[in-house]
């Protein structure tokens, strides 16, 4: 019997809290990599981008595992498709922070002056956004000790709801960000202007994600 097949013998969230701390460990290496471009170190780029590939294949290969171990015939509190729509939201942030190693390193990529700050904070936010994501994911066995009802559940909706509002302010920045970029994009060139503009639009795609996420268990609360 797998590993995964015996967290689920001690909660259908266990599996998933597993995966999500290899999604964090693949997430948390955006920002470094942000830091090397900034500091036009692209041997460290490299370095960090690495990394970030093979933490996002770990976290594919759980999601695959949780996928097949996932009981079939036992009774679980939560709907199986949620479950695995779950696994799969949780994916998709290591899949984007991947998007984003790729696309940095494409070509060697300069920030203009008057857009680093506004990128870093606009990152900070979609940091925020995933930080409180992961305390969701932290606190789906206080939710399996309360049978995911009363004040419990009440808690992790009010989690949710902090999300989005997180992620409704990161979408703003990223909005702000781009009119920035392009109102200096005779100061560029136009394939970076192009890359920067992917780049920020994936990043806005794990703060999706992140949001959906904690969408995906509100669902599974309400079932």
């Amino acid at each position: 019997m797998t590993a995964i097949s015996e967290m689920f013998k001690v909660s259908p969230f266990e599996p998933l809290r597993h995966h999500m701390r290899t999604v964090k460990s693949c997430v948390a290496l955006i920002w470094p990599m942000f830091d090397a471009v900034r500091d036009q170190d692209h041997e460290k780029l490299l370095e960090i981008c690495h990394e970030v590939f093979k933490t996002e294949h770990q976290a594919d290969e759980i999601k695959n595992e949780i996928r097949q171990s996932i009981p079939k015939r036992f009774f679980l509190p939560v709907y199986r498709g949620d479950l695995l729509g779950y696994v799969k939201l949780q994916d998709d942030m290591a899949d984007a922070a991947e998007d984003v190693a790729v696309l940095l390193t494409l070509k060697n990529l300069t920030m203009h002056p008057s857009l680093v700050d506004p990128i870093f904070e606009y990152l900070a936010k979609v940091k925020l956004v995933c930080e409180h994501t992961y305390e969701i994911s932290d606190y789906l066995p206080t939710l399996i000790d309360g049978d995911m009802t009363g004040p419990e559940a009440e808690r992790a909706v009010q989690m949710v709801a902090r999300v989005e509002k997180d992620e409704w302010e990161a979408d703003r920045l990223q909005y702000t960000l781009s009119q920035k970029l392009y109102a200096v994009e005779d100061e560029m060139k136009a394939t970076d202007v192009m890359l920067w503009s992917k780049v920020f639009e994936e990043i806005g795609q794990l703060a999706n994600f992140a949001e959906k996420t904690g969408e995906r268990l509100r669902r599974m609360l309400a079932s």
